[in-house]
């Protein structure tokens, strides 16, 4: 196995050979670590970096699976990189902000928490927007984060820098949030695994974990490592009260999903998708079908009424204003794109204006209900374009779909209304590459609290692909 090929072992792999010592925890973080040396700037996907403790992990890591008597933890000595907006005790949290740039944190977010109690070692932060605002990745702070596949074009967002490390080989397992899409965006972009699982499944920390919309959850190159880290991240934790209890078992292996019930929607009824996206997802729905599955397009009656218009509703009278708080002091250092969300939350100011999205979000769980009552799956596009380009604006009013005018932030992805319908899981998997070479991806979208569905789903889907990442023919190339 040479170095790149370590670059791109699954976390389950890497931890078979760690018991047989067949491979090493110094071995991988320091193939990881060169990786990144080598070609981690052009990419630009890690902020902190914490090398040198890393590989200090990784020798009391082999030391663990040394010993005879040993009893090593869950994810001991597997490389980890956590998204810069979560907090890791000891290390500095920036969310993509000048402003934060030397605030460092007394502990970890929950979440953040576990995994390190199970042995994954901290050795990077991922690039992420500012205040993890938009589905791209550039900042002040940071500059532009580019997509491994072709660099032309951003890697997603807000947890962009996750999403590009992972399909660059320079990270194991890494973390994501997602209020908007933020994980499911850049997994699709770069062609990688994320996982959106319902409000609480995975505890948080404040105020994160009061946000409906929002999700904490696993980035991967492959299913069965996503549903590694979820079953290590979810249940009730002590200190977040709206942290669910009894989490699902999850499937690790594929099984026949012969008679698995899937519908489909390439547009939502009214969604510009690009033809590229449209060919791949259709492709991906065959799959399924060869699989045995009994699939169904339906239509869910949304418009962009009803979903579009009630995030930047949400954003703007609830997540969005800390880009107010912060631009009273601290406007000089931001980036023009929170400067422009300012200015817009600003506007909103009717009260009446915090219940528009919930009312929104019933109203298309009143058409989406049914339709996950009487399936098992939904599945549908990730991303409407495969991505937009790497220094995009997210406030452009020239930006098109398929030459069609379309919202600059919301446009181009699928992912927000499931966000709206919080406790629906989401599994984002690759469906193929558009002709630019930038991924695509679909949804797996279940009814609520349906998590071993999806990643049944996921891993049948994968299997019969062969994989993602498992050749070199697969990877993107970096010079």
């Amino acid at each position: 196995m040479t170095d790149l090929d370590l670059c791109y072992v699954s976390a389950a792999e890497a931890l078979d050979k760690f018991r047989k010592r067949k491979l090493s925890p110094v071995e991988l973080m320091k193939a990881l670590i060169s990786r990144y040396e080598h070609d981690g700037a052009d990419i630009n996907c890690f902020g902190g970096r914490y090398f040198d403790g890393a590989l200090e992990q990784a020798r009391n890591a082999q030391a663990a699976y040394a010993k005879p008597t040993g009893n090593p933890r869950p994810l001991e000595g597997i490389p980890l990189a956590v998204k810069d907006a979560q907090r890791v005790k000891g290390k500095v949290t920036t969310h993509g902000s000048l402003i934060f740039k030397d605030s460092a944190d007394s502990k970890s977010d929950p979440s953040i928490e576990r995994l390190q109690n199970a042995g994954a070692i901290v050795f990077a932060r991922t690039t992420t927007p500012e205040f993890c605002l938009s589905g791209i990745t550039h900042s002040r702070i940071w500059g532009v984060t580019r997509n491994p596949w072709n660099r032309d074009f951003t890697p997603g967002g807000s947890s962009g820098g996750s999403g590009a490390a992972l399909a660059a080989g320079m990270t194991t397992l890494a973390t994501g949030t997602d209020i908007g899409g933020s994980i499911r965006i850049p997994a699709s972009a770069c062609g990688v695994v994320g996982f959106k699982p319902p409000h609480g499944r995975n505890p948080d920390g404040p105020p994160a974990n009061f946000d409906r919309f929002n999700h904490n959850g696993p980035m991967t190159r492959a299913v069965a490592d996503a549903a590694l880290m979820q079953s290590i991240t979810a249940g009730a934790h002590l200190l977040d009260h709206d942290s669910l209890p009894e989490p699902p078992e999850l499937p690790v292996k594929a099984r026949s999903i012969k008679g698995l019930k899937v519908a489909y929607s390439i547009d939502f009824g009214y969604v510009e998708v690009d033809p590229d996206v449209r060919r791949n997802t259709l492709a991906a729905i065959a799959v399924f079908k060869a699989l045995g599955a009994k699939v169904a397009e339906v239509n869910p009656s949304w418009t962009s009424a009803t979903d579009a218009d009630a995030i930047h509703w949400y954003n703007c009278m609830n997540f969005g204003r800390q880009t107010i708080w912060h631009s009273k002091d601290n406007a000089h250092l931001m980036t023009d794109y929170a400067r422009k969300f300012a200015e817009a939350a600003l506007k909103h100011t009717q009260m009446d204006d915090v219940h528009k999205p919930w009312a929104r979000a019933h109203e298309m769980y009143q058409s989406l209900g049914p339709i996950l009552a009487a399936t098992d799956v939904f599945i549908c596009p990730t991303n409407n374009l495969p991505a937009v380009p790497a220094e995009h604006d997210p406030w452009s009013e020239d930006f098109t779909v398929n030459g069609k005018k379309a919202d600059p932030e919301f446009g181009w992805v699928m992912t927000h209304p499931f966000n709206m319908l919080h406790n629906c899981p989401v599994l984002a998997v690759p469906s193929g590459h558009a002709s630019n070479g930038v991924p695509t991806g679909i949804q797996i979208v279940a009814r609520p609290y349906g998590d071993a569905a999806v990643f049944r789903a996921g891993l049948a889907y994968e299997k019969e692909l062969g994989g993602w990442y498992t050749s070199a023919a697969k990877r993107p190339i970096i010079a």
